[in-house]
């Protein structure tokens, strides 16, 4: 194992990432970007310097992060979430999704008939096509559904060069979702649909203290363990859903809710979570592929491009809430994790659980809207 892949030397310029954006998000600039967006532009400019490990050369920690620190982090987040101030935003992130979902089907199905990748990629555009319909739609589950149906996954370089032009513009995408709201309020004013005068989450951002972390490090590791355990019992139950009903659960009892540091310590996996997302971008990936990588890019870029104006268009005929538009959006492109990432960096608490809950319906129908794509082309 070279001394690039220590999994301690990547940790450690992790936090040193997570720590740098929060300074720089303290500057003029940094104030307008945020500390969500910085820890990715930072670790994305690292990765494909080669200072850490990118996703071609992937390591077992990138993996762990995501699979235990970010459901984990989720976890802390709902432990301070007041279920009674989240009524009101339920409903309309629902329907917002659902335009989403929309978007994101004629977004693909026009930069189809635009691009029209299949005259590079023959046959295996219209798979690809409905891969990133549903990965677009849900998440990476929905992408691998299809993948596996029409074994994608055996054709190798396609295959990851696909996800390499995945992991690029998603990563493109939370930048463009940061900036929604700021842009479009320069043209047209906005309401808050369902936000409370008082914040929804808990008092429960004091000092924290040894006997508080013990607690929350204890609850985590052990909310997790129980959600695996429930998930062999009941597959079908995603486990995310799992981990959030707990989380709501132990929210609500006295002992839990007067913790201190949940929200930060949830946060501050999210930023851990957001730096691996930054190590993913590897543009080099990508350019390896020449025509086919250019082809995959243009396709894709365009479908999502063509999601966000419809999503932002149909959108704001519902409900023009610029910021609830780009969370929905980015659960939609990015999955429930970037979209709890946005509805922090926009203050907006109320909408945690409601981003959960349709980055699950995501899960839902992503892949079904992945094999109509494919059925349609």
């Amino acid at each position: 194992m070279s001394f690039l892949e220590n999994p301690l030397y990547v940790l450690g310029i992790l936090c040193l990432m997570v720590v740098l954006s929060m300074y720089a998000a303290r500057t003029a600039l940094g104030k307008k970007l945020g500390a969500a967006l910085l820890v990715i532009l930072f670790t994305a400019v690292i990765a494909n310097i080669g200072i850490i490990p990118s996703a071609s050369d992937s390591i077992p920690l990138y993996d762990a992060i995501f699979t235990y620190v970010a459901p984990i982090s989720i976890f802390y987040l709902l432990l301070g979430v007041n279920l009674r101030s989240i009524r009101t935003a339920g409903a309309p992130m629902i329907v917002l999704f659902l335009i989403g979902s929309l978007a994101t089907t004629l977004g693909f199905l026009i930069s189809w008939v635009i691009v029209s990748p299949q005259d590079i990629l023959g046959d295996d555009g219209r798979v690809l096509a409905g891969m990133l319909t549903g990965t677009y739609t849900g998440g990476s589950v929905n992408f691998n559904a299809v993948a596996l149906e029409y074994d994608f996954q055996e054709k190798g370089i396609l295959y990851a060069g696909t996800i390499a032009v995945d992991n690029v513009v998603t990563t493109i995408w939370i930048i463009i979702s940061l900036a929604i709201p700021t842009v479009l309020r320069k043209f047209w004013t906005d309401k808050k649909i369902g936000a409370p005068r008082k914040s929804p989450v808990t008092d429960n951002n004091g000092a924290m203290n040894l006997q508080s972390l013990s607690w929350l490090i204890f609850l985590g590791i052990g909310a997790f363990v129980v959600t695996e355990w429930f998930t062999d019992l009941f597959p079908a139950i995603p486990s995310i859903i799992t981990l959030s009903t707990l989380g709501i659960l132990l929210a609500q009892t006295p002992f839990v809710s007067r913790l201190k540091g949940a929200h930060a310590l949830g946060l501050y996996l999210v930023f851990l979570f957001l730096a691996v997302i930054g190590a993913y971008c590897e543009l080099s990936s990508v350019f390896a592929l020449k025509e086919i990588g250019i082809t995959l890019i243009v396709f894709t870029s365009l479908g999502v491009l063509i999601h966000g104006i419809l999503v932002i268009t149909l959108g704001s005929l519902v409900y023009r809430d610029w910021e609830m538009i780009a969370i929905v959006s980015q659960a939609n492109i990015g999955g429930g994790t970037t979209a709890i990432a946005l509805a922090e960096t926009f203050n907006r608490n109320e909408l945690i659980v409601p981003a959960i809950m349709v980055g699950t319906l995501g899960n839902a129908v992503g892949t079904y809207l992945g094999f109509l794509v494919v059925y349609l082309l």
